[in-house]
């Protein structure tokens, strides 16, 4: 009886030591199993996102030299990308060597005071506000145009219109002209002496942002297409109130693929600023293949069709 039972005891030890080996079997399968999953997933997400890597290194190409003092040497164009190369007198060339402020420093309204978005540009330029809320997103598009013109003693060719249709010359107020407006009707008469100087310029810049907007220079601009597009292009939309924007410079690639830098005043009137592309804010540039409609800005979406080109001659 007891050598039975010795037997039995025995026998239910060696049938669990076998149950536990082949458990144990069965575990080591199922982890080698597991790790085998875990080792093809990650091989699988790392092979899945090693384009997206690839183009986040790319995109960290600085685009802001804090060292530049116009916008030619301040921001450097994309990878594979050179400027569009303009003649020294041009207005491209002119705008490429704008002075701007210093990196850093926040839009400015005409009173002094910061803009309430200071996140929507990358760069202000140095330009001159006019006294009073006048200097709106159209007027600071039509200093640009009149500074140049200035400069390269071109008066003849400084016309801006009112809403009402009246051209405003530049050539005739530096003759002593000036206007007077009743109602939609404006005429010319003799007010003053001739006289060219800057504070000339000011006072007939107050005139034309005082009686121009987005409408007249809608009315006086005709649509183009984007693979046309060059400095002092403009994306508009004439309202009231409508916006603009302007093609501050443009660079292209090996393909002849453009890609441009936008800026703009606005509402209420303030400093003229480069402005982010909201697609990729760490870069400014706007690139003729990504370019959709509508066609989204930090602060303002353009329609397709909105791509024009001011009759002024540039």
């Amino acid at each position: 009886m007891i050598e039975w039972k010795q037997n039995t005891v025995w026998l239910a030890l060696i049938l669990s030591l076998a149950l536990a080996n082949g458990c144990k079997e069965e575990t080591t399968q199922q982890e080698k199993q597991a790790v085998e999953q875990t080792e093809s997933t990650e091989q699988e997400n790392l092979e899945e996102s090693s384009e997206p890597i690839q183009q986040t290194q790319e995109e960290q190409q600085s685009y802001i030299n804090t060292e530049g003092k116009n916008l030619k040497d301040r921001i450097t164009v994309p990878k594979g990308f050179t400027r569009i190369p303009y003649k020294k007198d041009s207005f491209g060339a002119f705008v490429r060597k704008y002075p701007l402020c210093e990196e850093g420093q926040p839009v400015l309204l005409y009173d002094g005071k910061e803009k309430g978005n200071q996140n929507a540009h990358v760069v202000v330029f140095d330009m001159d506000v006019t006294n009073g809320d006048l200097q709106q997103c159209a007027d600071s598009v039509l200093r640009m145009y009149a500074e140049y013109f200035y400069k390269q003693n071109q008066y003849q060719k400084m016309k801006f219109h009112f809403v009402n249709g009246f051209s405003c010359d530049f050539d005739k107020w530096s003759q002593g002209m000036r206007v007077n407006v009743n109602g939609n009707d404006t005429s010319w008469y003799q007010g003053a002496s001739s006289d060219a100087s800057k504070e000339t310029l000011e006072s007939y810049l107050r005139t034309v942002f005082s009686y121009a907007s987005t409408l007249s220079l809608e009315q006086e601009s005709k649509s183009i297409k984007i693979e046309e597009i060059k400095v002092g292009d403009i994306f508009i939309h004439g309202g009231s109130p409508g916006h603009v924007v302007m093609v501050v410079d443009v660079c292209e690639n090996e393909k002849g693929e453009k890609a441009f830098l936008l800026a703009q005043g606005y509402m209420p009137a303030q400093q003229f600023h480069i402005l982010k592309n909201p697609k990729h804010e760490e870069n400014p540039w706007y690139y003729e293949t990504e370019v959709d409609y509508p066609l989204r800005t930090p602060e303002y979406t353009f329609d397709e069709g909105s791509l024009k080109r001011p009759n002024y001659n540039l």
